[in-house]
C-alpha cells in the first residue's frame, strides 16, 4: 500500500470571506510525541488564554507572520521560515496571526 500525501501548503484566498477558526491535524503519532499542521486564518488565542502544555513543542511556521506572547518574559514576533523550541509548562499564546498562517507543530517529550 503507498504512503497517503499531505499537501502541507494548501492555497488559501487572499483575504478569507469568512473569518474561520484554526485548524489542527494530526500527521503522526507515536508514544513520544505527535506532529501536527496547523492553518491559522487569523485568529489569535482568545483573551486571557494561555498555553500550559505537559510537553515540549518544536514549531515552524511555514507561511504567514505571528507574534507568540510569553507573558512577563516579552514576545517573539515570527515570520515564515522561524522556528523555536518552547519548553514544557511555559506559558505562551498567539497574540497576532496572518490569515494566512501555516504551522507544523511537532509536541514531544524529554528523557527524565
Amino acid at each position: 500500500m503507498l504512503p497517503t500525501v499531505v499537501n502541507l501548503m494548501p492555497s488559501m484566498p487572499t483575504v478569507p470571506a469568512v473569518p474561520e477558526t484554526e485548524t489542527t491535524q494530526t500527521l503522526v503519532t507515536a508514544p513520544s510525541g505527535r506532529l501536527e499542521h496547523i492553518i491559522s486564518r487569523g485568529q489569535p488565542s482568545p483573551p486571557n488564554f494561555w498555553y500550559d502544555q505537559p510537553d515540549d513543542e518544536w514549531v515552524v511556521l511555514l507561511r504567514g507572520t505571528a507574534t507568540l506572547d510569553f507573558g512577563e518574559e516579552g514576545s517573539l514576533n515570527l515570520k515564515a521560515g522561524d522556528c523555536l523550541t518552547i519548553a514544557a509548562h511555559q506559558n505562551h499564546r498567539v497574540a497576532e496571526v496572518s490569515h494566512d498562517a501555516v504551522w507544523v507543530a511537532l509536541h514531544f517529550k524529554t528523557s527524565g
